[in-house]
Parts: C-alpha cells; structure tokens; sequence
C-alpha cells in the first residue's frame, strides 16, 4: 500500500507544481476561454490544465517503475508506453482544439486512434462473462472493436461533465480512487498479483486529479480543457479494461470473501459501470436529447446533470459538491460490495440513508428547514450582502447568494 500511496502523492505534487507554469503557457499562446455572457467566468481563463496532468501521470509512472514491489508491473508490459503514447497524442490534439479550435471529427479519429495504441499496449476487453458461469471469448477484431467503442465513449463521457470548475477533476479522481482501492485488494488481498497494473493506473490518475483540483475549484485559476478531459477519460478507462484483459473471473469464486463471490460471473463488469455511472449517464442524455432535435451528439447545450443543478437553485460550489456526493456513493457502494464482508441489509440501511440524504440536498424543495424559516427571516436571509449592491453587475455576480451566469456548455 505504501508504495501505491507514495506515487499517488508524488504524482499530485508534480501537477500541482506544474499547473501554474501551464497557466503561464496557455496565456502566452493565446489558450484562453473567452469570458461569455453564458459562462461562470466573464473574464478570459488559461486552458491546456492537461499538460499539467501528463506530466505527473509521466512522473508517477518514473517513479512506480523505480520503486521495487511496483517494478515488476512493468516488466515485459507495454503499459508505460501505450499510456504515455496514447495520453500524448491526445495532449497534442487537445493542445491544438484548445488554441485554434478542431472540428468534431478531427478529434473523434485522434480518440479512436489513442484508443487503438491502448489495444496495442496490451489493454483490449477480449471476454466478457455471461450469466450462468460461462464465458464470450471475443475475436481480435470484436475485441479492437469494443474496447476503442469504450475508450471513446469514457472520453466524451468526462468531457460532457467538465461543465463547471473543479467537476470532472473531482468525479474522475473520486472514480478512480474507488478502482484503486478494488483492485488493489484484488491483487494483495486477494491474492490476484495480475492486478496491481490496473491498481497502480488508478492511483496515478487520483493522483494528477488531486494535484489539479486545487487550482481548478472555483473560482478556478485554469481549466483543464479538452486536453485535461481526454486525458482523463483515457485513463479511466484503461483501469478497467486492463484489469478485465488480465483477470480470469473464475478466480473470483476462489477466495474466502464471502461477499466478493457473491456475483463472480458478472463482477469484473460492476465496479466499472457502478463506478461511471453519472459521467455514462450524462453521455447518454445528452447523445439522445440533441439527437431528437436533429443536432450533432457534440453539439454544447446547457442540459447538463450538473446544470440542472444550478437551475433549481444551488450554488457553483454546492453543485460540484453535490455531483461529488453522488459518485462517491455510487463508487463507494459497489466497491464495499464488492471487497467487504458485509451482510447485505447494512448496505442497503447506508445506502438508503445516503440517497436520502443527498435527495434533501439536490432538491430544495425537499428541505423542511427552508419552509419553516419565518418570511420575515427569509426575506433578509436572500437579500444580497451590502457590499454587492455596491458593485458593478459583472462583479457583484461572483458574490455569494447572487444570481449566477449559465456555466459554459460541456
């Protein structure tokens, strides 16, 4: 664990140390998000935030290659080359959309192509479990197929939710710490050593998250743009997919762990889709919603997950909060399902209380403290600070309590 965690700190030290020279450089090269009357920010903010984050996954994945238990994860493995590889190219095409802007489809053939480095590197879904024990061994080409069908869809997936500071960042990193935590104790726990590769991918990806978050909370200081999101988006994928291209599931029934076989057959594929339930959801509102009004799937619109936040009512930072709130119960219960011996109505009694929890939270017409607040009371508690009377539109926006421009369009 210790030498997971050392990575892990290490990799967030060089992004967060590396992020204010990349501010610096998106500035310089004219990569800024231009301030527009439907975004957060008025004021042009630095993109290319995943130049940061590449260089501390390249950092993180130095250093787990000279440290001596992780060493062996790279021996005669193609990984550090096929992320490194694949996570550059799409740094590439992210750098130049950041600056001068790339059509869809330029960027969708650099995914599809990143996703095929990944399939080279060794990272391919090349069975599936079905129900009843058995298993689909997938042809080459079904294989290539399906995995770079995933790695594009988590790509866009992560880029529909970097919709507002410090969000895709955050779920990402809360995602792949809860990957971390389930395979590494499928491989120290468990005793499945195939597994530590997938583990050491999602240490190294909390890693640059948490490195990153801190200059990319809002008010952010830079965005991580489309070449931090398809980063990302690659890297989350490529834990599962590694893990099921290397684990034989009828291991899973092997060990003593009485809840790890309770769904041997089907578990490789539960943690992955519990874990990006909201970003695959998000994806797939969206594809169908400008579908059905004959748009584009890339298409930006304000119909976000975490804009439906902020139109009933909530804060930036409490929609942010909240999205984080929703993954972490999603990632954490599969995830305690799938490692802990625990009976399955104490898992049911937390997870109800979470919902119920997050449901007063996320709908505030749920919260019974707001409607017995006295008018008089609720009527000084809305009115805006003095010191925002004072201030210009634009700025007194940014006040706590005011009237919040429309995030920018994922």
């Amino acid at each position: 664990m210790r030498e997971y965690l050392l990575t892990l700190v290490l990799t967030a030290a060089v992004t967060y140390l590396l992020t204010p020279l990349v501010r610096r450089v998106a500035v310089a090269t004219g990569a800024m998000h231009a301030g527009r009357d439907r975004d957060v920010h008025t004021e042009p903010v630095p993109k290319l935030g995943g130049l940061a984050m590449y260089g501390g996954l390249a950092a993180g994945l130095l250093i787990a290659s000279r440290i001596s238990p992780l060493r062996t994860i790279f021996a005669g493995s193609r990984m550090a080359a096929g992320l490194l590889i694949a996570g550059g190219l799409l740094v590439i095409i992210g750098f130049v959309d950041d600056r001068w802007e790339l059509n869809w489809v330029a960027k969708l053939a650099g995914q599809v192509a990143a996703a095929g480095v990944l399939v080279w590197s060794g990272a391919q879904v090349s069975w599936l479990p079905v129900p009843g024990g058995g298993t689909l061994i997938l042809t080459q080409d079904q294989a290539t197929a399906l995995t770079i069908l995933v790695v594009v869809a988590t790509i866009n997936a992560v880029n529909f939710i970097d919709g507002l500071d410090g969000l895709a960042a955050g779920v990402v990193g809360i995602a792949a710490t809860a990957f971390f935590v389930y395979y590494y104790t499928l491989a120290r726990v468990v005793g499945l050593p195939e597994q530590a590769g997938p583990a050491l991918a999602g240490a190294v990806l909390a890693g640059a998250c948490l490195g990153f978050v801190p200059h990319n909370f809002y008010p952010a200081k830079i965005f991580m743009g489309d070449t931090g999101s398809m980063l990302l988006g690659l890297l989350l994928a490529y834990a599962p997919i590694s893990s099921i291209a290397s684990l034989d599931y009828a291991s899973l029934t092997e060990y003593r762990f009485a809840t790890v076989n309770r769904f041997p057959e089907i578990l490789p594929l539960i943690p992955p889709l519990a874990i990006l339930i909201i970003p695959y959801a998000d994806l797939l509102l969206a594809v169908v919603r400008r579908t059905r009004a004959g748009l584009s799937p890339f298409a930006p619109d304000r119909k976000h997950l975490h804009h439906r936040l902020l139109d009933i009512g909530h804060s930036h930072r409490l929609s942010v909060l909240i999205m984080y709130l929703w993954t972490m119960l999603f990632s954490g219960t599969v995830v305690w399902l799938s490692v802990a011996e625990t009976p399955v109505w104490i898992l049911a009694g937390v997870t109800l209380i979470a919902v119920l929890a997050l449901l007063l939270m996320s709908m505030p017409r749920f919260r019974f403290w707001n409607r017995a607040r006295p008018p008089a009371r609720a009527a000084q508690h809305a009115s805006p600070p003095p010191a925002a009377a004072s201030l210009p539109p634009a700025a007194a926006g940014s006040v706590a309590g005011e009237p919040r421009p429309a995030p920018r369009a994922g």
